[in-house]
């Protein structure tokens, strides 16, 4: 009697801490205002899934977080005063959802994807270039005879806790591309007209949107995301120089997934559940400019290395979707600046010989860009 008494009580019990343990805690809400777009970002505890759907009269669209519960301290209303969006809220929906709604102004296409470490749902919303405030365009614009600052944004990968992925002599990315990445900025800074921002000039740890959050509220010219690639085949080797796109070519999806964080597997999936809408990225994230700034880096570093060393592999260039790219008001790109899993380039990447050459490479690229040099770099993607 007691055991057939205590037992539906106890099937209770561990259902509701089953129910309590399954479910992912949205702790907070965050917007930000650039040229030509808008920035929305959803704090949560862990990765989660979700839907998205649109809907008119009004013009909304919104965001389902599945196994969520919406924490009280969490802000969960912010009102705008742009010509894009209205509102952004958010609230538990039912007992297992946390909605997210936009209030559309203006229609306009949007991106959405979910960064981890920390975990959060990031949803950039654009504008036409119609849209974009005047004071913003002057600004990007240099009167007659006026020299205009020109802003670059140097983002050395990984830092903090994030080491990046380690050589077979323990060296790691983190270190090596953050000394890269400031060799980048000393070259570059002693130029006339030439303004150096950095997304890190230090051992520590930045969120992926948070970097070209770091550019696009400073308005730069170009942002350049520095690495170190790997690879389980030991033997692998060479330098390669990404854009912003999606891309069916299974190696470049594994860099990018390694990038970001992420499975393979689920950088797979993310074309399959719309995850990331990209209709618009010529337009928006300067896909063209920066497909021509890849090739000028890339064929820099080449020539300027193969003159100093060899067994230099040129991979071309290619574009994966690098969350680290997503939402650029600027030409951007990733550049692999050598296979730290390789033990001969692991060995050259921790000489300063080879990093100054990378540097020297890296900032002559940009400047040729900058003044329209044409130079021819092969291009590969998709297979091709």
């Amino acid at each position: 009697m007691k055991k057939a008494f205590w037992t539906p009580f106890l099937i209770l019990a561990l259902a509701s801490y089953a129910y309590g343990l399954k479910h992912s805690t949205v702790n907070d809400l965050r917007v930000q205002t650039f040229n030509n777009h808008i920035r929305i970002v959803v704090d949560v505890d862990a990765s989660v899934e979700f839907t998205q759907n649109r809907l008119s009269n009004p013009d909304r669209l919104y965001f389902d977080l599945k196994n969520c519960a919406l924490s009280k301290r969490a802000v969960t209303s912010i009102s705008l005063d742009n010509g894009i969006l209205n509102k952004v809220r958010m609230a538990q929906y039912n007992r297992d959802t946390v909605r997210v709604v936009l209030d559309i102004r203006k229609s306009g296409s949007h991106n959405v994807f979910m960064v981890e470490d920390p975990h959060r749902l990031v949803i950039d919303v654009h504008s036409s270039e119609d849209d974009v405030p005047p004071t913003a365009r002057e600004d990007k614009s240099a009167g007659p005879g006026a020299v205009r600052t020109t802003r670059i944004v140097i983002d050395p990968g990984h830092g903090g806790d994030d080491p990046g992925a380690i050589g077979p002599s323990g060296v790691r990315e983190k270190d090596i591309v953050l000394a890269v990445g400031k060799k980048i900025g000393g070259i570059l800074a002693e130029r006339p007209g030439i303004e150096v921002i950095y997304t890190r000039d230090r051992d520590v740890f930045i969120p992926l949107n948070e970097r070209t959050e770091t550019a696009n509220s400073r308005k730069a010219d170009l942002f350049i995301s520095v690495h170190a690639n790997a690879s389980p085949r030991k033997n692998t080797r060479g330098i390669e120089t990404y854009f912003l796109n999606w891309t069916d070519d299974e190696e470049a999806n594994k860099v990018a997934a390694r990038e970001n964080k992420i499975s393979f597997s689920r950088m797979e999936k993310m074309r399959g559940d719309l995850q990331v809408i990209l209709s618009d990225l010529a337009r928006k994230n300067k896909n063209e400019e920066s497909m021509k700034l890849a090739s000028t880096v890339q064929s820099a570093m080449i020539n300027t290395l193969k003159d100093a060393y060899g067994g230099i592999e040129d991979l071309g260039v290619k574009y994966a979707m690098f969350y680290v790219l997503v939402g650029a008001e600027m030409p951007s790109i990733l550049v692999e600046i050598s296979f730290i899993s390789n033990h001969e380039e692991e060995k050259r990447l921790s000489s300063e010989q080879y990093k100054d050459k990378i540097a020297e490479a890296i900032a002559s690229g940009i400047n040729s860009y900058m003044t329209g040099a044409t130079i021819v770099a092969k291009r590969t993607g998709d297979g091709s």
